[in-house]
């Protein structure tokens, strides 16, 4: 790589002013505005490299050290490195060694997004498209973050090393020290024609459809892990996760403990004295249900398999529909002397307390507290 100094044409003890006038002349010169070939095209890109290193303090001061003193990866001079220490004092050691670059590609963060289902996409589990808003792979580069027909250039400041190393004095004699280059970051490479589209990160946003397998069983708070659904890192690097944290939507009729289907059956005071036979609209067709003859409320009446299917294992749970007796609260005057006159047949004690039932006092609680 061309010297920083021979390409503008000045001495190494150039002041900054005569730095500007050697740039603003070849830029006047090479310009593609003013001279469109080629040839004027990569040594104004040359020049504008050189002056960009060269205007900056710090950066001049790291150029100028990197080639004469081993600094930015070269071979040491005269002075004893970290690991020079370390071998006089503890027999050798690994504090000579330096880190490499580091690489742009960079694993793409996980993302969480919350999803709600119908309680009766969960039966049997069911298939989704979502959309989500995340990083993406650039098309115009593919992810090297390079505008098109270039390529990242070794940086000339660390010499690809990715690191810039100093020598400084202390009780011990002179120790060698290494940190991050601060022209390329630490990455060895620097970028000079960024992709236009990416702006040089190798992804963009977008908008992309996900398709997803819905587990049966799923429940509120479980979360599903979509393996490399997540954003794509950057400069191409592998994607994230993507995770779903379910949310099951409430229903109008049915309601769920566990893998078992709960619901509430209104049975007039009649059906439950008489018994009846009736069918139900269930989450999965129909349901033939019996109510026997003496059918009390707070009865449970359990429909086996035909609750949610079991997310982990075989089989589903049950459908359990708890029964309350609707007592009258108008009658006519006809059904009022039809139940008096049915009162006066089984005249018995008053109302009363009970002993108390444990069962009983159960389902009331699980019925009407918990539905």
């Amino acid at each position: 790589m061309a010297d920083h100094y021979d390409v503008l044409g000045v001495d190494r003890s150039a002041t900054p002013e005569e730095i500007k006038k050697a740039y603003r002349r070849l830029a006047r010169e090479l310009h593609p505005d003013v001279n469109p070939s080629a040839d004027a095209s990569e040594r104004f890109k040359d020049v504008t490299h050189a002056y960009d290193v060269l205007s900056d303090p710090q950066q001049r001061e790291r150029y100028d050290l990197g080639p004469q003193a081993g600094f930015g990866g070269g071979g040491g001079g005269g002075a004893a490195g970290f690991g020079d220490i370390f071998d006089a004092f503890f027999g050798g050691g690994g504090g000579g060694q330096r880190q490499g670059p580091r690489s742009r590609r960079e694993r793409g963060q996980d993302a969480l997004l919350r999803l709600e289902v119908e309680l009766d996409d969960i039966v049997f589990g069911t298939q989704r498209d979502i959309e989500v808003d995340t990083a993406v792979l650039c098309e115009t580069c593919n992810g090297s973050c390079c505008a098109p027909g270039t390529s990242p250039q070794t940086c000339d400041i660390c010499n690809g090393s990715g690191q810039i190393q100093r020598t400084v004095r202390s009780l011990l004699g002179n120790v060698m020290t290494s940190s991050p280059c601060g022209t390329c970051r630490g990455y060895g490479t620097v970028i000079p024609n960024p992709c236009a589209t990416c702006q040089g990160q190798g992804r963009v946003r977008a908008r992309r459809t996900i398709p997803i397998d819905i587990p049966a069983g799923v429940d509120t708070g479980l979360r599903l892990q979509l393996p490399g659904q997540g954003e794509v890192g950057q400069a191409g690097g592998p994607n994230g996760d993507l995770y779903l944290e379910v949310k099951v939507k409430h229903h109008d009729t049915y309601s769920r403990d566990g893998d078992d289907l709960l619901a509430t059956l209104e049975v007039q005071m009649a059906d439950a004295i008489l018994g009846t036979s009736t069918t139900l609209s269930g989450i999965d067709g129909e349901v033939e249900l019996e109510i026997k003859p003496g059918t009390q409320s707070a009865d449970i009446i359990t429909i086996r398999d035909r609750g949610i299917t079991k997310l982990r294992g075989t089989g589903r749970g049950d459908l359990k529909i708890g029964v309350q007796v609707v007592t009258p609260t108008k009658l006519s005057h006809k059904e009022r002397e039809l139940i008096e006159k049915f009162a006066s047949g089984r005249r018995g004690q008053g109302p009363e307390l009970s002993q108390f039932q444990q069962g009983l006092f159960g389902k009331l609680r699980d019925r009407f507290l918990n539905f």
